[in-house]
């Protein structure tokens, strides 16, 4: 986190502390939407401002999901487990990767419309609203807040740090990458069957989901976007980022590796070079 933002995240962090379960969902409206993330233990204690924040928008999912491991049942805190009920649950997976914010939930709602999300991050007001206002014009695509270009030179791939972040369109539109961490939403049957297959995923990406739906959306042959309707981006949550597998997946070059060996494995470098 900059420095800058830090008076700005402990702003909004106090404003949504200061709402009870009943105000932060008082002037929403109802959608068909169900949001899904993820969260670590080293975030158990800040994730509840995540959830607060999507409870805060100006429309209300149908239910947000949060996927914990299965050896924190007994460790959740009440700050968290407070906002249990109509909109918000806690379930429990046995998968310690982040792919289980998105294939946990895809069995469970497999014809629902899923947006996933980052637990580190306070959502903009009206970041639920424009993604579905994105979605009602795109409705069989995968629409992002942001996304990138999968980078090719010379036939090999790029490292992920050349794989451009855009505002528009990449040259070859099947590399747009979706990026997780602003809000992703996928519309029933837009991934491959293959997408809950934890032996592969876990093999071939095992630390960047990004990756792994990115092929199972290529594979289905569906359409990825940027959103037409952008929101601010999300303000990180101060003292979240101790632990992260962006640091590593970027420093150490593991998107490229993780890259490479989905694509080799389903051949799809010639889709998206």
């Amino acid at each position: 986190m900059k420095v800058k933002e830090i008076p700005i995240s402990l702003f909004h962090s106090l404003r949504l502390m200061t709402l009870s379960k009943k105000r932060l969902t008082k002037n929403g409206r109802n959608s068909p939407l169900i949001v899904s993330l993820a969260t670590i233990p080293s975030r158990l204690n800040i994730v509840h401002l995540t959830i607060r924040s999507i409870l805060n928008q100006s429309i209300l999912p149908e239910k947000i999901i949060l996927w914990l491991h299965k050896d924190l049942k007994n460790s959740i805190p009440k700050k968290l487990s407070r906002l249990e009920g109509e909109f918000f649950e806690i379930r429990f997976s046995k998968l310690t990767s982040s792919h289980r914010k998105l294939v946990n939930t895809l069995k469970i709602y497999p014809n629902h419309i899923i947006i996933t999300c980052d637990d580190d991050m306070i959502y903009r007001k009206n970041w639920l609203e424009n993604i579905y206002n994105a979605h009602q014009k795109s409705p069989t695509s995968i629409i992002a807040n942001q996304v990138r270009c999968i980078s090719y030179y010379d036939n090999k791939v790029l490292a992920y740090t050349k794989w451009a972040l855009i505002n528009g369109a990449c040259n070859n539109g099947k590399a747009l990458l979706p990026i997780g961490a602003c809000g992703t939403l996928y519309p029933p049957n837009s991934l491959f069957k293959d997408v809950i297959n934890s032996e592969l995923f876990l093999k071939l990406t095992p630390t960047t989901d990004d990756l792994w739906f990115k092929a199972m959306s290529l594979k289905q042959n569906t359409t990825s976007l940027l959103s037409e309707y952008l929101t601010k981006e999300p303000i990180p949550i101060w003292g979240s980022q101790g632990v992260s597998l962006k640091k590593g997946n970027i420093k150490e070059d593991k998107n490229r590796i993780q890259w490479r060996k989905v694509a080799d494995y389903y051949s799809l470098h010639e889709l998206v070079k």
